[in-house]
């Protein structure tokens, strides 16, 4: 028992955020990677993915193989570094999940400073030529890739608004504006996913004109070639890797985290952020590990 008067012990509380930042696509990969290297640079984070628990995701042509990653170890590590993490189920194809899971991020942090829009759709349709596209593959990818995003920064965009000021990172591909090296199956991709990729990178150029004076800052981030978990589990990482030199995705995130904190990134606002040469540009380190 305390003699009266005398204080508790609590908890050490964290260090006042620097903000809070929303990512999609969280349970691995670049999503996993940006969602840590933000909480190492001071941000509570809303962590949001399909996949809740690590090792109960498996490959879609390939259930014998597991794809690592989850939700639960990315709050893990987040609240490591002594950050406050939400970990939230968001399925692109399913909208009320994206609210649900705005509402509650809303609703515990009081606000979104940053969205990261790295979540992807690539079903069926992903990686077919164009003789091989059917309607079906294309209104789910759009739907999935770029509708969803869209969706998610309308619901945050009020807010940053309101604060005057906010980060959107919206991550694109080559695939938007660059020819693939081969066709399926020798290093090259689908037209499908490509358009989608296309689509998107032209929110934050638009963003910018609407938005830049009002303190948002809009970014697209070509990732480049990224060896990420789902890549090495089914294979294709060798084939890939006969085409371009990859990057871990600690290395994005570390882009992800300069681009959110940076002052001098106010620079690239409304562009397309080459990730990889802006890394070795800005000197920068790659950021808290992605795997577990």
């Amino acid at each position: 028992m305390t003699a009266a008067g005398e204080q508790r012990p609590t908890e050490a509380q964290p260090a006042p955020a620097r903000g809070i930042a929303l990512v999609t696509g969280a349970s691995r990969g670049i999503g996993r990677a940006s969602a840590l290297a933000l909480a190492s640079a001071g941000y509570d984070v809303v962590a949001c993915a399909r996949t809740m628990i690590d090792g109960e995701r498996r490959l879609e042509d390939d259930e014998s193989i597991v794809v690592p990653g989850g939700i639960d170890t990315t709050v893990d590590k987040i609240r490591g570094y002594g950050r406050r993490a939400l970990g939230m189920p968001l399925d692109l194809l399913d909208r009320a999940s994206i609210d649900t899971a705005i509402d509650n991020a809303l609703e515990h942090f009081g606000r979104i400073d940053v969205v990261v829009n790295n979540a992807i759709y690539q079903g069926p349709g992903a990686m077919v030529e164009i003789l091989d596209v059917e309607p079906g593959h294309l209104e789910p990818m759009f739907e999935a890739n770029v509708h969803a995003q869209i969706h998610i920064i309308q619901r945050c965009l009020p807010g940053m608004l309101a604060h005057g000021s906010g980060t959107v990172v919206n991550m694109i591909s080559a695939t938007a504006h660059t020819a693939p090296p081969a066709r399926i199956g020798a290093g090259g991709w689908g037209v499908a996913y490509a358009m989608t990729k296309a689509a998107l990178a032209r929110v934050a150029p638009i963003l910018h004109v609407e938005h830049g004076d009002q303190g948002v800052l809009a970014f697209s981030v070509d990732p480049g070639f990224v060896i990420n978990e789902r890549m090495v589990a089914a294979g294709r990482d060798r084939v890939y890797r006969e085409h371009a030199v990859g990057v871990t995705p600690e290395v994005i995130g570390a882009v992800v985290a300069w681009l959110a904190t940076d002052p001098e990134a106010a620079e690239l606002t409304g562009q397309t952020v080459m990730a990889q040469r802006e890394f070795r540009h800005r000197g920068l380190t790659p950021g808290p590990g992605a795997a577990a």
